[in-house]
């Protein structure tokens, strides 16, 4: 089983680049919502939360 961890390690690496990209693109008054909705989106209120539980659930069945 992947620990959940390495997966979030390889993903942090993209968001910093869209958010980058979303910095230097969008209005300045438009980046901080953005930025809240991608780190919402991918960190604990979303992906990161779905990816904890993806794994719990492939443990019990490969535990």
């Amino acid at each position: 089983m992947t620990d959940p961890r390495h997966i979030k390690e390889r993903l942090n690496p993209h968001i910093n680049r869209v958010l980058t990209v979303a910095e230097a693109s969008l209005p300045p008054g438009n980046y901080p919502a953005f930025r809240k909705f991608v780190l919402d989106e991918f960190g604990v209120n979303g992906f990161e939360t779905e990816l904890e539980e993806l794994c719990r659930s492939e443990g019990s069945r490969h535990g």
